[in-house]
């Protein structure tokens, strides 16, 4: 009765976090900003993110969580205390059941650590489970028959690619290769090329502007303020999406020749169903225009883009969270 299941898809990037019942009630980036001196917690979330590369000397924005695992365990707890009790999922009579995702060939470890993480905020009991097998419950695919489907989740901090038959991954890989990296390429790119420094923010921002993979969409242009590093002035540049293309090629090559060791891993009979079906991508990196239409190039298989690719993950706990019997603790 005095119960609450939630479930939180706990990103490098963003917090997402599904109340049964109440669908995804909370979308939130995973940053903290604490005091360096007193290392008390100023601001969490959204108010944290503003503060981004815009600090004073003491205060400092932190990405507690890095590649998918917990990079700071402290201020992941606390993170993970102040939003829970943002959803109002706990208190003095409440304890939640959190399903909790993590990134597929991590180990036993950094699984451990994510789940006492969410069990010292009070949780009653705490599920993990492997975050391309939630992704793909939550984009729609059956996976409980004995048919292949396979999902690529480009998050945050990792790419997660797993093929999937009867309720379980067959085969798998998670690399690092993933939405920051594409943040930090353009960094490099802009930086080696213009002598210009650019923060986190700004090189997210040219991603979800003129990011793209692919030579026969229009050429975008869009302005770049930054630092420069010749005369340390400010400094205005304008960047095209072909620069963006050539920023982003070694990752994205990276991120298709996982996905081909996946695919050489698959059954063949699982195979045969891949064909059939094509591959669903999601996740933040799912929308950096082309991507589907190069992967459908490289691989030869059609290659659909989820409906909702970054609540993907989360949507998948919320229906897991209606049969949490069948979650393996």
């Amino acid at each position: 009765m005095f119960s609450k299941d939630i479930g939180i898809d706990l990103g490098t990037a963003n917090i997402l976090i599904n109340v049964k019942g109440e669908g995804i009630v909370l979308n939130e980036p995973s940053v903290v900003a604490i005091d360096e001196d007193t290392k008390r917690v100023l601001a969490v979330g959204l108010e944290a993110h503003e503060m981004l590369g815009r600090t004073p000397g003491k205060v400092k924005a932190i990405k507690p969580m890095k590649d998918g695992v917990i990079a700071d365990f402290e201020l992941t707890e606390s993170m993970l205390n102040y939003f829970i009790r943002k959803v109002k999922a706990k208190n003095i009579f409440i304890k939640p059941r959190i399903l909790i995702c993590c990134p597929t060939n991590i180990t036993g470890v950094e699984k451990n650590a994510i789940k006492e993480a969410a069990e010292r905020t009070g949780a009653k009991r705490v599920f993990i489970e492997e975050e391309p097998k939630v992704a793909a419950i939550g984009v729609g695919l059956d996976i409980s028959k004995p048919n292949g489907s396979m999902i690529v989740d480009i998050g945050g901090g990792t790419t997660d690619i797993a093929v999937l038959s009867l309720g379980s991954i067959v085969t798998s890989t998670s690399i690092k290769i993933a939405g920051n990296t594409f943040d930090n390429e353009i960094i490099k790119y802009i930086k080696n090329n213009y002598k210009l420094l650019i923060g986190e923010r700004t090189a997210e921002e040219i991603k979800k502007e003129i990011g793209s993979v692919n030579k026969t969409k229009k050429n975008k242009k869009m302005e770049v303020k930054g630092r420069g590093l010749v005369n340390g002035l400010p400094q205005t540049i304008t960047i095209t999406s072909e620069e963006i293309e050539e920023a982003l090629s070694d990752s994205i090559n990276e991120i298709i020749r996982a996905i081909k060791q996946v695919l050489e891993n698959t059954p063949p009979e699982l195979s045969a169903d891949i064909i059939n079906n094509g591959i669903v991508i999601t996740g933040g990196g799912a929308m950096i225009e082309g991507l589907d239409e190069l992967l459908k190039k490289e691989l030869n298989v059609q290659v659909y883009i989820a409906e909702n690719p970054l609540t993907s993950v989360a949507l998948g706990t919320g229906k897991m969270l209606e049969n949490l019997k069948l979650v393996e603790e």
